[in-house]
């Protein structure tokens, strides 16, 4: 299809609908959002983030630290203090590209969670235009259409060509390039719903200090679509979201059993380590 301002307005709404505002659950389902970050999706219940603080702001969108507007638990993705199947949906939005073990947490995923969604960047467009922060090119086999595989391979270098990035950057056009991918976001990343387990593999070998440079990296930077589109899922999910803050909810109810307290406290707008 030709190119077309209406066209890349109505499939931008579309993107927004379907990654941001149409979660899949029941009113009374338990949602977990995994790597949330700064943006948490508007209808988790609970939070898990492992790099919550201030210092590694630049794997997020620039703000000084993750959002704790709910239960908040810092924790490895990989290993989490959740009891088995304890949650309805799992969101895990834009963090397996920058995990060291993407196995280990889609095994936990499955392992806390009925069903969920999991979004990554896809490789085709991520070697346009990518982040250095990101440690995996990430493709959607689907040859079993009925059950897709996830395809992490490992990156060996910040960029897929260093001459074509070495250009990018000397002509200014990073921007301008990142503009037109965005304008059919749909194309850019993948969007896996599970329900049961996920299928995900692993192809080469990650280069530990490759993954430790990742992390320090510069990374998505926070710009005026991020707050337009932060604002509008206020305003979209607001009703909503005053419904489930009245949702009371028990650390016992959530955490494994041998992390349980004899207090039993009711989870706050906290981080619990």
């Amino acid at each position: 299809m030709p190119y077309s301002p209406l066209v890349s307005v109505l499939s931008q709404w579309q993107s927004f609908l379907d990654r941001r505002i149409r979660v899949p659950v029941g009113d009374d389902d338990l949602v977990l959002d995994v790597g949330s970050g700064d943006k948490p999706s508007w209808r988790a219940d609970v939070l898990l983030d492992r790099y919550a603080g201030a210092e590694y702001a630049a794997q997020r969108s620039g703000r000084s630290s993750a959002r704790v507007s709910r239960p908040l638990f810092d924790a490895d993705a990989a290993d989490m203090p959740f009891a088995d199947g304890v949650f309805d949906y799992a969101i895990c939005s834009n963090l397996l590209e920058h995990v060291t073990d993407p196995v280990g947490v889609a095994s936990e995923l499955t392992r806390v969670a009925r069903a969920g969604y999991i979004e990554v960047p896809e490789a085709a467009s991520a070697k346009i235009v990518d982040f250095p922060s990101h440690i995996w090119w990430c493709r959607l086999d689907e040859q079993d259409a009925a059950a897709p595989t996830l395809v992490m391979t490992a990156k060996t270098a910040p960029y897929f060509d260093p001459e074509i990035n070495a250009y990018i950057e000397q002509a200014g056009v990073r921007q301008a390039l990142d503009d037109v991918l965005n304008s059919r976001f749909e194309h850019r990343v993948i969007q896996l719903h599970w329900t049961g387990a996920v299928k995900l593999r692993v192809e080469g070998e990650l280069d530990p200090e490759f993954a430790a440079a990742a992390m320090a990296a510069p990374g998505h930077q926070r710009t005026w679509e991020t707050v337009v589109v932060q604002r509008l899922t206020s305003v979209l999910t607001a009703r909503a979201q005053r419904r489930r803050r009245r949702v009371e909810l028990r650390y016992n109810q959530i955490v494994k059993p041998e992390m349980h307290r004899p207090d039993d406290p009711v989870l706050e707008r906290r981080i619990y380590r």
